[in-house]
């Protein structure tokens, strides 16, 4: 189990595989940098980010799913970890935020159900509902999408959700944060804060 949580009341959580963008997205809505490896599987432990003075921490949890060179115990033990901290802090959770790259998501969930296995965004998804944590899908690098809609409508499908995906704007943020565009994704967010009567926290979205 990850240790090291900072003792705040306050949280957001950033999960998905690896190399979907967390960190990038990070830096954008922080303006600080997030230590990142350099290849899939070197962040093994959760990034707290409680830099301000009020209770509030940003978390960017471990990627998960295949990485090159991780044997599939230790990618394991990293989703069950990811999984417990979210058990374990569901009530501090106020938005979980789940990253999908818009260019693969759909292939690679395709692939896995093909296989007859539940895949990890999928799973993910379902979980983040079941402990009630509200969630918003970060579809990143959707500057490398041509077939936007229809993406967003398949990604859409995939996860329970019916099309068209413009009526999940609450829920599913298209961006792109290499380019700095991050706009669907902190309205989202903002939408569960105030749900929660937490529009103090806005500053940071």
């Amino acid at each position: 189990m990850f240790d090291g949580r900072p003792d705040r009341d306050a949280e957001v959580v950033f999960c998905g595989r690896s190399n979907v963008g967390k960190s990038t997205i990070l830096r954008e809505l922080t303006g600080h940098d997030f230590e990142t490896g350099k290849k899939p599987g070197v962040t093994r432990s959760p990034g707290h980010y409680d830099w301000v003075a009020e209770d509030f921490v940003l978390t960017d949890l471990p990627g998960f799913g295949f990485m090159s060179g991780v044997e599939e115990e230790r990618r394991e033990a990293i989703k069950t970890d990811i999984v417990r901290y979210l058990e374990t802090n569901s009530e501090q959770i106020l938005v979980g935020v789940l990253v999908v790259d818009g260019n693969s998501a759909v292939d690679i969930i395709d692939r896995h159900t093909e296989r007859d296995e539940i895949p990890h965004d999928v799973e993910l998804f379902g979980f983040l509902a079941d402990i009630d944590i509200p969630t918003v899908v970060a579809v990143n690098k959707m500057d490398k999408v041509d077939d936007r809609d229809e993406r967003l409508d398949a990604l859409c499908d995939r996860l329970g959700l019916p099309s068209p995906w413009q009526q999940w704007q609450d829920t599913v943020a298209p961006i792109s944060a290499k380019r700095g565009s991050i706009g669907p994704l902190t309205d989202a967010v903002r939408t569960h804060l105030h749900e929660q009567n937490r529009d103090d926290l806005f500053k940071f979205f």
